[in-house]
């Protein structure tokens, strides 16, 4: 099984990333290279430099007090550790690409569909107006863990769909019936004769044939199950690039997604009892990096 890749919940990216980023944003790097340029040139560079100097520092720890600038330096950093752990296990992305090959055309295509939406939601938060300088990395926040969970209980619910299609297509609710009804007046014959060996024999069949109505029925509501969450997962993507778009708040963007994907517990519950009949027992059992996962060779059906 695959190693868990590191997430940002909880997790410091530290004093000295939070400095680092702060510094080598570009604006601050422009301001402060051309302050520090014009004070060498002035003839003044002892007095100058000193204050230039005093400015940055007090530029580099105002910006390092904002918990938002914290948040998405912490969330760019589990990123690419995410994006490291995918690269340093290529069983990860083998597993990864199993699953969506197994896609069949029209299922591949959604899940393209759902993926490019994802990447919308993440354009929109990165270039979303009015972001205090050196923030401009919000999207990051929406990139991981949240996205990516919501993205793999898509991707396993289309697996589960098409497994589930396969098995009820194998036969029909009215050739089981027929089947069960027939063992039962075989039944009912044997025991007008009591031969023991035929009734014991018969009501063995009579309980499987039970068996496999009952399972038949639990699959079809199964199979509605499903249909309903991924319909409701497309439909929350939806809603999250539509409030985007409008709000354009990239924090109420990021809260939201990750509300979204902590509401998934159930349905995950549900995916995980058809492990059994669509073999995602053997599969990724943590949502990997798909938004950073070189796909192209994989989803070329889904475009």
């Amino acid at each position: 099984m695959a190693s868990r890749p590191p997430t940002s919940s909880g997790r410091s990216a530290g004093i000295g990333s939070y400095l680092k980023a702060a510094f080598l944003y570009h604006w601050n790097l422009l301001l402060f290279g051309g302050a520090a340029g014009l004070a060498a040139l002035s003839g003044q560079a002892d007095a100058l430099l000193p204050i230039v100097g005093g400015l940055e520092i007090a530029y580099l720890t105002s910006l390092v007090a904002i918990p938002r600038f914290r948040t998405a330096i912490d969330a760019r950093m589990a990123a690419r550790g995410r994006t490291t752990a995918l690269k340093a296990d290529p069983g990860t992305q083998q597993s990864l690409e199993r699953m969506i090959e197994a896609l069949p055309a029209a299922s591949l295509q959604r899940f393209a569909t759902l993926r490019d939406r994802c990447f919308e939601m993440r354009d929109i938060a990165s270039g979303v107006r009015g972001q205090a300088a050196g923030t401009g990395d919000s999207a990051e926040s929406i990139r991981t863990p949240a996205l990516d969970r919501l993205l793999f209980l898509f991707l396993k619910l289309l697996i589960s769909q098409d497994g589930l299609n396969r098995f009820l297509r194998s036969t029909s609710e009215p050739a089981l019936v027929k089947r069960r009804d027939e063992v039962k007046a075989r039944l009912t014959a044997a025991q007008s004769t009591n031969d023991e060996r035929m009734i014991r024999s018969l009501q063995d069949s009579v309980a499987d044939a039970e068996l496999r109505l009952d399972n038949y029925r639990k699959s079809m509501k199964d199979a509605e199950f499903v249909t309903i969450e991924l319909d409701r997962i497309e439909t929350k993507i939806q809603a999250l690039v539509e409030m985007g778009v409008s709000r354009q708040d990239p924090d109420a963007l990021s809260n939201q997604v990750t509300a979204a994907a902590e509401s998934m517990h159930h349905t995950e519950d549900a995916v995980n009892q058809l492990q059994h009949l669509t073999g995602l027992a053997d599969q990724l059992a943590e949502p990997p990096a798909i938004l950073e996962a070189d796909l192209g060779r994989v989803m070329l059906r889904g475009r």
